[in-house]
Order: structure tokens, then C-alpha cells, then sequence
């Protein structure tokens, strides 16, 4: 069971298989790993215990941030998630924590969600996928409905009160065109976040 792996200069956390979304250009559709990895498909998730103890394997200090991220939703897991960065902030309390999100924290949990990153969190990077509700839907297929689109925005806007560095981010061409990515860094603007347009990976 991949529960850690190396991707670049990170270490990334897999702790669930869970989504929200079944997104049209989505890595889990074309196969069980990315860049390498051993497959990413969990038999079943892993306590946190097990996630520290398979984080606290690797030698942190040769990597530059750990990122949650793996072949699901993290904040499906928000509760356990955050009892792993106050794991790493107490043992490597120098190392950036970010979280690769779709941003629907708030309609998985019910309740507002960006205040509990506060102190725990370095970075969140937000799927935007789409210029509006309607492609946005259309793209992330998600099962709350066209209210998710701007759940998204509130919740990245959100994030921008507490976390250090809040990130949002378009997969390039063929999925968006250099018009839509000029409208995408508009509405970043608007919640105060960044735009990083990502690579199509087939």
C-alpha cells in the first residue's frame, strides 16, 4: 500500500481514494500511479499512525515540502490530515505543508473548513478547472451540483485569510485554451490567489 512517495523535490501523502469529483481529465482514469509511483490505489486507509510512521521513514530534510495529494480528495480526510502537519510541524517544523485540493471542503464537511488549516498549512493549491458553474460542473462532474463552482471560490477566498500561500490552478491545453486561462487569472485575482496553469497528462 502506497502510502508515501517521492515526486520531484516532495514527498507526497496518498491517505485516501475518496472524491467528491470524477473529473474528465483526472490521472486515476488513465492508471493505478503517476510519475512512477507504485499504484496509488489503497486497499484501505491508513491510520494516522501509519502515515507518520511511513513520512518519519524518509529523510525530510533532503526534500523541500510535503504535499498532500495522492489518488483522492485530502480533505476527505480533513481531521486526520491535520493531525499529520501538526505531526510534521512538530518534527520538522521548517518544512512547507501544502495541500492539492478541488476546494470542496466546505460542502464534504457542512461547515466552513479554512480556519482549521490556520498554522498547520503552508500552501493550498486549489483545482480551478473552469472559467464558470456551468464548465465547471461540466469538466469536475461533481455530486453537489452546480453550487460547487462557487463553494470553490468562497473556500479558496477563504484560505487566503489563513494560509501563507494559496495557489489555483488550470490544466492547459487541450482542456483550457490561452483565452479561458487569461479569464481563470481574473477571477484568481478576484479571491486573491495565484494562477499556475498545469500540464495536460495523458
Amino acid at each position: 500500500m502506497t502510502i508515501t512517495y517521492p515526486v520531484k523535490h516532495g514527498i507526497y501523502v496518498n491517505m485516501t481514494n475518496r472524491c467528491p469529483c470524477a473529473c474528465t481529465f483526472c490521472l486515476r482514469q488513465n492508471g493505478p500511479g503517476v510519475y512512477g509511483s507504485d499504484p496509488l490505489w489503497l486497499e484501505r486507509e491508513p491510520t494516522v499512525q501509519e502515515v507518520c510512521d511511513s513520512l518519519d521513514a524518509w529523510d525530510l530534510d533532503k526534500y523541500e515540502e510535503v504535499v498532500f495529494c495522492g489518488y483522492g480528495e485530502p480533505t476527505e480526510r480533513l481531521d486526520d490530515l491535520l493531525k499529520v502537519a501538526a505531526h510534521l510541524k512538530e518534527t520538522h517544523p521548517n518544512l512547507p505543508i501544502r495541500i492539492n485540493t478541488n476546494g470542496l471542503a466546505d460542502l464534504i464537511w457542512h461547515k466552513p473548513t479554512a480556519l482549521m488549516l490556520k498554522g498547520l498549512i503552508d500552501c493550498v493549491s486549489v483545482s480551478l478547472n473552469a472559467m464558470d458553474a456551468e464548465e465547471y460542473l461540466k469538466l469536475t462532474r461533481s455530486k453537489f451540483g452546480i453550487g460547487s463552482f462557487d463553494a470553490m471560490l468562497k473556500f479558496t477566498k477563504e484560505c487566503t485569510k489563513y494560509v501563507p500561500h494559496v495557489v489555483m490552478t488550470v490544466v492547459g491545453e487541450p482542456v483550457t485554451t490561452p483565452e479561458e486561462q487569461e479569464i481563470c487569472r481574473e477571477i484568481c485575482k478576484k479571491v486573491g490567489a495565484t494562477l499556475r496553469v498545469r500540464p495536460y497528462e495523458d
